[in-house]
């Protein structure tokens, strides 16, 4: 059972909250970091004393950075999983290939994998067990790295299914099975497979390193190059017809985003989907469930809503893609498919919003949450004029190591079978399709999340999501009252929901110690003098309100703070 407070005990607040008593100054210091002269490799090698020694040296680095770790989307509570799993390091675990497919190398976790991904299947509300021959089946796989992994592999699918690439499962074509080929150009659209993506200010960085290295071109660069005097929106800082760089997200009350809640502006997504939809081109939309530095969570459901009709006025419900003719008729291979893809990142919230939104339409689990977390998955369906009821959702990413919790980053990426492109290759020697970003796959991941699942029941997981929100609400309260009692300007601020609070930028010292994340923000766009610098406290299952205690005890005695 989760060592978490339970449904009928819900963590204590009280109204009148103190500021912590002062800490020793020496609390602050944030002990050193690894010098990279103690792990030298020479050519003979370490003697047993010295290896241990260095050895010895992490483990101290890590245990100390591990109890102090706050400031990002990392669960550090482990100790169980270590008990139990250490028996299979011997094993050189490797889950090369597709997941529904054993493949040549059996030193695998393909099982284990499957059992997993059957799991979250289940909690996303997208059809199961996987069924190649179903195309409304799922399909998905672990991932090596964490959501950028993910990310990566829904854009690099999104591309590839919007520009007409092959389907895995093609019409039959004598020979060879088809593969990589690309649909040929449309005659009456130059742009029908020109797809474009669109994503908010607020998304993880990776999805900015990711268009490039996947060459998926971005609203913003193809306006500048097509439509550069044509864009929907008006900066709000200079009043211009100019491209952003990301979709705006919503403003606060400054009227900026930079006290908004992290979600996207709806408004602004609309608007700037609808002029490239109108152009002809197919649409990318990214959007977050549990944003990087305010933890928001974009409303999946409004968006849908707000775009279906778009994609339905411009063709994008429905529409054949010819990718190739067969040799025996001379006629094309063509198949239909949609032209929007809409992908959730949802790296940290798609772990815990399925049980939030399971308390709040269920009170056996004896909590109702503060914010009901948006409808995100592959459930959300809606009704078309001419098309029946749709589903929305493609793709979704999560990273097992945020909520739930690994000892290395990994994840999953889940979409449908209707949407899997054929394979560039095949190599026989896997034994398994070459389906996967990665070919060589940590095995050890399966064994992780699934003994993390087995220990904690559906009520085990809800109330880990209740001590997280509440322990939010209790640091920001607390955050408020400090900067009552000691006269300073703190900043602090929670999007609704959310499982983070952001405040003013502590010392180096104190930043360093609690691996406190930051970010710059201006108040006025382009007008340096109005800078602030923010850090944010992510509240995750191995973060307890001693800890929070600890911190806000030095954050009131921390120089940066009192000037």
């Amino acid at each position: 059972m989760s060592p978490t407070a339970t449904a009928t005990t819900p963590l204590a607040v009280t109204a009148t909250v103190p500021v912590p008593s002062a800490a020793p100054a020496t609390a602050v210091d944030p002990g050193p970091e690894l010098d990279c002269g103690d792990f030298a490799l020479p050519a003979a090698g370490l003697d047993d004393a010295r290896r241990l020694r260095a050895l010895d040296t992490v483990d101290e680095y890590l245990t100390r950075k591990r109890e102090h770790l706050v400031g990002y989307q990392a669960t550090q509570d482990m100790k169980g999983t270590a008990l139990d799993l250490a028996r299979f390091m011997p094993n050189n675990i490797n889950n090369l290939g597709d997941p529904f497919q054993s493949g040549g190398y059996k030193p695998n976790t393909k099982v284990v994998e499957r059992a997993v991904l059957d799991y979250y299947a289940r909690l996303w509300h997208a059809e199961r067990p996987h069924d190649p021959a179903d195309p409304e089946s799922y399909w998905g796989y672990m991932l090596s790295m964490g959501s950028t992994e993910g990310n990566m592999y829904a854009l690099w699918n999104a591309r590839d299914y919007l520009s007409g690439k092959a389907l895995i499962h093609p019409p039959t074509a004598p020979g060879d099975e088809l593969r990589y080929v690309q649909a040929a150009p449309d005659r009456d659209n130059p742009n029908a497979h020109r797809p474009v993506a669109f994503y908010s200010e607020d998304t993880h960085y990776s999805f900015a390193k990711a268009v490039r290295v996947l060459a998926v071109e971005t609203f913003h660069a193809v306006g500048l190059e097509l439509y550069p005097d044509e864009c929907p929106l008006v900066d709000p800082a200079t009043g211009r017809r100019e491209w952003p760089a990301e979709v705006p997200s919503a403003p606060g009350p400054s009227g900026f985003a930079w006290d908004g809640p992290g979600s996207v502006d709806v408004d602004a997504l609309a608007a700037l989907v609808e002029f490239f939809a109108a152009k002809g081109h197919p649409v990318f939309v990214n959007l977050n469930l549990g944003s990087t530095f305010k933890g928001a969570h974009d409303d999946v459901r409004t968006v849908c809503e707000r775009l279906l009709p778009v994609f339905e006025r411009y063709g994008l419900v429905r529409r054949e893609v010819a990718y190739g003719t067969d040799p025996r008729t001379g006629r094309p291979l063509v198949d239909v498919r949609r032209g929007f893809w809409i992908h959730v990142d949802g790296a940290l919230g798609a772990g815990y919003a399925p049980f939030a939104r399971l308390a709040s339409q269920d009170p056996a689990y004896g909590w109702t949450p503060e914010t009901e977390l948006p409808e995100f998955d592959f459930g959300l369906t809606l009704p078309t004029a001419g098309h029946g009821e749709v589903d929305m959702v493609s793709s979704i990413a999560m990273s097992g190591h945020k909520w739930a919790g690994a000892p290395w980053p990994c994840g999953i990426y889940m979409t449908k079978v209707k949407y899997q492109i054929s394979p560039p290759s095949q190599p026989d020697y896997t034994g398994a399709p070459d389906t996967t970003f990665a070919g060589s796959r940590n095995g050890f991941s399966p064994l992780i999340l699934w003994d993390h699942l087995s220990r904690h029941s559906y009520q085990d997981q809800v109330d880990r999501i209740r001590t997280a929100q509440e322990l939010a609400d209790y640091l920001e309260r607390r955050l408020l009252a400090m900067e009552h009692e000691l006269g300073v300007d703190l900043w602090p601020a929670r999007t609704p929901g959310a499982v983070t609070v952001r405040f003013r930028k502590p010392s180096a010292e104190l930043v360093a110690k609690w691996s406190l994340s930051s970010q710059d923000v201006l108040l006025v766009p382009g007008d340096e003098s109005t800078r602030r610098s923010y850090v944010h406290v992510f509240v995750m299952p191995s973060v307890d309100r001693a800890k929070l205690d600890a911190l806000l005890a030095e954050l009131a005695e921390d120089p940066a703070i009192l000037g």
